[in-house]
């Protein structure tokens, strides 16, 4: 039940707005003086305070300095007569939630405090998802134990707090917006606005309007203003997704705000300044772009000052079993019929299959199993075809020696590569703990990956 402070110097009015108050359910504690009041919010914690303007001892505008000095969350209306309005509306804009004019009335009265209490309630919900949302993207949080992925987990901690430009990279499903919101909601930032735009999803028409805003009249069908996603994140962090989709006059508008962090909107004189992050992530090769002139090279070393390449799940099969629990235990929760383990064959299917699709796609083949798998253990026959057709194109060694008229060498060269891929996975690409589990020196594995031609694996 709202817990409400009524404070009135006028013994008459302060009992009618109590008894108004009591007879809707409120618990209500009366003070007869600004003095009296502001001992009771010493004591107590309440949702609500009405308090009135113009008192003997301590007027009303001290009481809201007293809460806005002891940063509750205290709702507080101002009690006032016709000639103090002005003050009230000051007193609103020092951070009272309303006014009410006296003589008091019924409806004024129960529908300033139900709007305050209402404001109240939405303020404490979008706190604690605020809060859920931090805890969520904590980089503690995220699925792996493979070498690549803790290399990831201590940039995010050393750049998080720090308002350097990233670029992250790597393929489509990895989960380079899962490191974007990791890096705002581990920042000073986190409590003000991350916004996230796919420049590669918006038309390139409408991107640069979707990016600056525009005003009324700037071209055909602009019939309003528009604010622009830079400027709804001010303060806080602009996520630029598929970056390398931008096309080169937008991206001399880019450059302008990483270097000045100030833009007009399309058809705006006005130059509106901005303080904001940018995290920006592409599945291309700039450096590619670059070379065909498709992306300025001065954009992307701006945007370059803190890189993070996200690795394919084909580089980090390790992880693999960790992301199925994770999934599991994701769609799984809250329901009766539950996948408790997987068959031999078919995790072997998992691991030689090369994923893609990233992380994204063996999201999805768990949720299909948690929707159609009717037996408790997953079986190879529930495998996605795409799965199974690769797990049967990788041949045992002994047929791959028949099929090769018995080349010695050659067979022997074949297995040996898929020896050393396998002890370097499972060692999290530890060149010095694979040679142990091959039980041969460091320098003797360096040599065979350099013969097999694996360093661009080994090192990646």
């Amino acid at each position: 039940m709202p817990k409400i402070l009524v404070i009135d110097d006028n013994p008459d009015i302060l009992k009618l707005i109590v008894d108004i108050l009591k007879s809707n359910d409120y618990e209500v504690t009366a003070a007869p003086g600004g003095e009296a009041g502001i001992r009771a919010l010493e004591s107590y914690d309440y949702d609500l305070v009405l308090t009135d303007l113009i008192m003997p001892d301590i007027d009303g505008i001290d009481v809201l300095d007293h809460l806005i000095a002891k940063s509750t969350k205290t709702m507080c209306i101002i009690l006032t007569g016709h000639g103090s309005i002005k003050s009230s509306v000051e007193a609103i804009k020092k951070g009272a939630f309303d006014y009410i004019t006296k003589p008091v009335s019924t409806i004024d009265i129960l529908l300033s405090v139900e709007k305050a209490l209402k404001f109240k309630s939405l303020e404490e919900e979008n706190t604690r998802l605020k809060k859920e949302l931090r805890g969520q993207y904590k980089y503690t949080n995220f699925v792996g134990t493979s070498r690549a992925i803790k290399q990831i987990f201590d940039l995010i901690e050393k750049v998080a707090d720090t308002d350097g430009t990233v670029l992250i990279t790597g393929a489509s499903g990895t989960g380079k917006e899962l490191i974007a919101r990791a890096l705002h909601y581990n920042s000073c930032r986190c409590d003000k606005p991350l916004v996230v735009v796919n420049c590669g999803a918006v038309p390139e028409a409408l991107l640069e309007s979707e990016l600056f805003g525009h005003e009324k009249g700037a071209f055909t069908g602009a019939h309003k203003r528009r604010i622009g996603r830079f400027e709804l994140a001010n303060c806080g962090t602009i996520f630029l997704d598929e970056i390398g989709e931008m096309s080169p006059a937008l991206q001399v508008k880019l450059l302008r705000v990483l270097q000045e962090q100030k833009f007009e909107r399309l058809g705006g004189t006005k130059t509106i300044h901005v303080d904001l992050r940018i995290v920006a992530a592409t599945n291309k090769n700039l450096t590619t772009a670059i070379n065909k002139e498709k992306f300025r090279e001065d954009l992307y070393y701006r945007l370059n000052v803190i890189p993070i390449k996200v690795p394919n799940l084909k580089q980090r099969k390790s992880d693999i079993p960790i992301l199925i629990d994770h999934f599991l235990k994701k769609f799984q929760k809250g329901k009766n019929k539950k996948i408790t383990n997987f068959s031999p064959e078919v995790m072997d299917a998992m691991h030689a299959y090369d994923w893609p699709g990233n992380v994204r796609e063996l999201e999805n083949v768990i949720k299909r199993f948690t929707i159609l798998c009717e037996n408790p253990v997953v079986t190879f026959d529930d495998l996605p075809d795409s799965i199974r057709e690769s797990s049967k194109s990788v041949q045992p060694v002994e047929e791959v020696i028949l099929e090769k008229d018995l080349n010695l060498n050659e067979a022997v060269q074949s297995y040996e590569k898929r020896i050393i891929i396998e002890a370097l996975e499972k060692s999290n690409w530890v060149k010095s703990k694979a040679a142990k589990l091959l039980n041969i020196n460091r320098t003797t594995l360096v040599a065979k990956i350099k013969k097999q031609n694996l360093d661009d694996v080994a090192s990646a």
